[in-house]
């Protein structure tokens, strides 16, 4: 899953980026909101945390040319501004969640969590597939109640796949989630880390569509 920091303090998005890498995002960082409403607009990103305080351009005004360019992305807004009104005033904006300063990262995590699992028409945090079980919470795999060892690429590919089972997911749109800036998107790396899946799986949960893309069989 790919994650958007859109934070002007170094030291807050260094801790970000240290959290969500740890529940599962590939995270990308950006500090001001000129850039972040030029990304946001232009890149697919399955979660947004923004900052309301940013130089340039402030953070309503970003979220605002966000949702009137029609960009869906879940955005949980962060601010050191408590008042309930300018919370009513970000819902308003297109806000998805709205998290006060200071907090736990616990409680971040768990926002960010449920943004995905809600943006992907899925409330549940365990996604069943068949015999697979993906838990979005403990980051793990099991096959009829056996625990997988999966390596965090191949966890971030299946639990993907598993909050857009009911469409096939192009390898564009996989390479972009999976992979980080730095790295490498190449569609036969994608490949091997579908081969190895399926040898951990079984054979018949990851589906390829030639032409089209991958998708989940037997979705429960």
């Amino acid at each position: 899953m790919r994650a958007l920091v859109v934070e002007d303090d170094r030291r807050i998005a260094a801790d970000l980026a240290r959290a969500l890498e740890s529940a599962g995002f590939r995270v990308e960082h950006v500090e001001d909101g000129e850039t972040a409403w030029f990304r946001g607009g232009t890149e697919n990103y399955d979660l947004i945390v923004l900052d309301l305080g940013l130089p340039r351009l402030d953070g309503l005004t970003v979220l605002k040319r966000w949702r009137a360019e029609g960009c869906e992305s879940p955005v949980l807004i962060l601010t050191a501004r408590g008042a309930w009104t300018e919370r009513v005033e970000g819902i308003d904006a297109g806000a998805d969640d709205y998290l006060p300063k200071p907090f736990r990262m616990e409680e971040l995590i768990a926002r960010a969590r449920a943004l995905v699992r809600r943006s992907g028409g899925r409330a549940a945090s365990v996604q069943q597939v068949g015999d697979v079980s993906v838990d979005l919470n403990r980051m793990s795999v099991a096959v009829a109640g056996v625990p997988v060892a999966v390596t965090p690429l191949e966890y971030r590919l299946l639990s993907y796949l598993a909050l857009h089972r009911d469409r096939t997911v192009p390898p564009s749109e996989l390479l972009e989630h999976l992979y980080g800036d730095d790295d490498s998107r190449d569609a036969n790396a994608l490949e091997a880390v579908i081969a190895r899946l399926r040898r951990k799986i079984g054979p018949g949960v990851i589906h390829t569509r030639r032409g089209f893309g991958y998708d989940l069989g037997a979705a429960g």
